[in-house]
């Protein structure tokens, strides 16, 4: 394996600096690797961030842009989305990546793909979980990355979003690489979660060069997870105005970040918004020159919601409802029938296993089980009737009613509760929060939940759970079932579009 110079400047601490390359369908490859050539010879970048589906359009194949651009010269990090491959297609291009030497891949489930009904296999904490497998079991060298989004306002997706970077650790990921915003405090609250629970896993803050044009998408919640402050949106179209269109003001804006990372013990960082190299030269150096003022500029880089959650500051941002009669029956009622609530081994699991396989015997009575699940769960959950039932570790909400189908936490496209794909519903994992938090379960939302087996799709799920053959906390199936994603409505679907 050749030398990988990203590994090597954060397992030393040295900070380092990665520039994302957009392999849009618009982006010309030949573009693609001057630009390459040209950040290779850069000093202080040690790698290249090439994108896969970046704002949910399908660009071109990071592998061979990233092969093409390790020929010269310049290391590549790829983009490992979960959108529309199933587990066996992605154990196959992992194979690949590291059949050409390539150590650095990026697991992120994706945005969801404008114009299609896509698959989702995966979600991004499943994927590290498959890496790291890879890793350990086949001896695939994979340095992995994975995404946080501490840009959150609202109580809910803002602590899930590290419980669930929790999760991603301990599924095996090296470091992690935040998603773009314009907030000190949140940066700043992100260290301190890490360092509060005695992770000491390095992390990549994200610098993006912002223009007017990207800057009145992202306000508007495009592409999902993007969000700028219309006051920042505001002083970017201030500067415009003038004789260079606002260049040197977008740069420096870039330089200060990257000083403000440098003093807050960010690892490195993640710098976008631009393919010039010698505008990558000028924020590393400039970064350098202003790190000894990262607390005044700290203070100045301060764009949020007037009613934002913070975790470690009193917040303007509404309380939680408590849970209405509704919820705190469901947490009541359903903890009874679980089949969790009864113990493996003792004599009321034996009898419950054999009166279900004998059932399952009974292709007629088998079948009469799974309908009268459904009776039940469907109106109680919205149950798909996936046969690898898993809502009680999920606080007895249907992952299956995601549109992403996640099991282990809320994409980084929500927007104050809202779900990224249809925007005028609520995000099943708000409700989820919500719940745990009133049951006081929160640390059990950091339970891994793995991807179920999708040819059990149709079957009951208590048979399937007595007979010990679906997939669920502690006991996973990781093989590579073909994948039956839920259909969305057509009229449900949110278009995005990716900043240029």
């Amino acid at each position: 394996m050749p030398r990988n110079p990203l590994r090597e400047s954060l397992e030393a601490g040295r900070f380092c600096h990665v520039v994302e390359i957009v392999a849009s369908r618009i982006s010309r490859e030949a573009r693609l690797l001057h630009v390459a050539a040209q950040l290779a010879v850069t000093p202080g970048v040690v790698a290249g961030s090439i994108t896969s589906y970046a704002g949910g359009s399908a660009g071109q194949d990071p592998v061979r842009v990233g092969t093409a651009a390790k020929a010269r010269g310049l290391t590549p990090n790829i983009h490992v989305t979960c959108v529309s491959k199933d587990r066996r297609e992605l154990r196959e291009m992992l194979h690949t990546i590291s059949d050409l030497d390539i150590e650095n891949v990026f697991a992120l489930t994706g945005d969801y793909p404008k114009g299609s009904t896509p698959v989702f296999d995966m979600d991004s904490v499943e994927l590290v979980t498959l890496m790291n497998e890879l890793r350990q079991n086949e001896g695939l060298q994979l340095w992995i990355a994975v995404a946080v989004t501490p840009f959150k306002y609202t109580e809910p997706d803002c602590v899930y979003q590290y419980l669930k970077l929790e999760k991603k650790f301990a599924a095996g990921a090296d470091y992690a690489i935040t998603q773009l915003g314009f907030d000190a405090k949140k940066f700043a609250e992100l260290r301190r979660y890490l360092d509060d629970h005695g992770i000491q896993k390095p992390v990549l803050g994200n610098v993006y060069v912002l223009g007017l044009k990207a800057a009145e998408k992202m306000s508007k919640g495009e592409p999902p997870g993007c969000w700028v402050a219309p006051e920042l949106v505001e002083k970017i179209r201030a500067e415009t105005k003038a004789k260079d269109s606002g260049e040197a003001a977008r740069l420096e804006r870039a330089a200060r970040m990257v000083a403000i990372l440098r003093g807050m013990g960010y690892a490195g960082a993640y710098i976008g918004g631009t393919h010039k190299a010698e505008h990558v030269r000028w924020i590393i150096e400039r970064g350098q020159q202003l790190a000894p003022q990262w607390e005044e500029l700290a203070s100045e880089l301060s764009y949020s919601p007037k009613s934002a959650f913070y975790m470690y500051e009193p917040s303007t941002a509404p309380r939680l409802a408590p849970l209405g009669w509704r919820e705190r029956a469901v947490n009541a009622f359903w903890h009874v029938p679980s089949p969790k609530r009864i113990p493996e081994g003792g004599v009321l699991h034996k009898l419950a296993k054999t009166v279900f396989g004998w059932i399952d015997h009974r292709p007629s009575l088998a079948r009469s089980l799974e309908r009268a699940e459904f009776a039940v769960k469907s109106p109680a959950f919205g149950c798909q009737s996936c046969g690898n039932c898993v809502i009680p570790d999920m606080q007895y909400v249907c992952p299956q009613t995601c549109p992403k189908q996640l099991r282990n936490g809320p994409c980084g496209g929500t927007n104050n509760g809202q779900c990224e794909v249809i925007p005028e519903r609520s995000c099943i994992w708000v409700k989820v929060y919500e719940r745990a938090k009133a049951a006081n379960e929160l640390e059990s939302l950091k339970v891994y939940i793995p991807p179920p087996d999708r040819s059990l799709k149709g079957t009951s799920a208590w048979i399937n759970y007595f007979l010990n053959r679906d997939s669920r906390p502690g006991r996973p199936k990781l093989g590579a079932p073909t994948p039956t994603p839920a259909p969305i409505k057509e009229e449900s679907k949110i278009k995005v579009a990716v900043p240029q």
